[in-house]
């Protein structure tokens, strides 16, 4: 009886989980950028397993333990989103792999694909609320004006006068996996290479790579997952309180 309190709220609570995830996702399918997360869960058996050094997993069962759902990983997608053009002088898209990098007033540098930049008030092209985006040498790119031209690699040149401000930096890492990931969706990590030839889109945003339909369906799923471990919970709550109450008057 107990067995099954212990097994429907490991369910409920993996449930909880992935509902956050869906939910984070489908709120930012207009945030410029997006990559979204996939929320993957597995039994404690195999958790079991994975931790006493058998790496193949050709492991042979050995009983039921558990059933219990508990947290494998919540992983990044980093699928190609769409560009969409905006026509604003300081919105650009990466296509292909790569990160635009913004250094923080602290000098900690973050990782974008969200290319919605403005300048400041000393003409600097900056994140907004984040800091100054940096050039493929790590500088600050002053171009003063937004009066501009941008070619297809990301050289930032004056219209008037041909002055060419620096180019922006794309960087890429061997393994975006390794990436480390905050509320606002921003990445950090240690190796980042400049990208020589990047390939971006001038006055364009890339779109959320989350899809709506697939999120709403995770989302559907979730919510009857978790309302059916809700209502069996009651049944088991509403048993144990027939058993106590019929034990008592014995």
């Amino acid at each position: 009886m107990f067995k099954g309190f212990y097994d429907l709220t490991s369910g409920m609570l993996t449930q909880e989980r992935h509902l956050n995830i869906v939910g984070n996702n489908l709120v930012n399918i207009s945030t410029a950028g997006f990559k979204e997360q996939r929320y993957t869960a597995t039994t404690f058996d195999d958790v079991m397993y994975s931790r006493v050094g058998n790496k193949r997993k050709d492991y042979t069962d050995i009983g039921r333990l558990s059933y219990k759902r508990v947290t494998s990983e919540i992983t990044t997608t980093f699928d190609q989103g769409i560009p969409e053009p905006t026509n604003m002088p300081f919105d650009f898209a990466i296509y292909g792999d790569g990160f635009f990098a913004v250094q923080g007033d602290d000098g900690e540098i973050f990782y974008t694909r969200s290319g919605s930049f403005s300048l400041d008030n000393q003409g600097c092209i900056t994140y907004p609320g984040l800091g100054h985006v940096l050039s493929a040498d790590g500088q600050r790119i002053t171009p003063k004006t937004d009066n501009i031209e941008v070619d297809g690699q990301g050289n930032i040149i004056d219209a008037v006068t041909g002055e060419n401000y620096g180019r922006l930096g794309v960087f890429t890492f061997e393994d975006n996996t390794q990436l480390e990931r905050d509320d606002q969706g921003m990445f950090t990590g240690e190796g980042a290479q400049a990208v020589e030839t990047p390939e971006i889109f001038w006055k364009y945003l890339e779109r959320s790579n989350s899809d709506m339909v697939r999120q709403m369906t995770e989302l559907l799923t979730c919510q009857r997952a978790l309302q059916s471990a809700a209502q069996v919970s009651k049944i088991y709550s509403d048993t144990v309180d027939k058993i106590a109450n019929n034990i008592g008057s014995m």
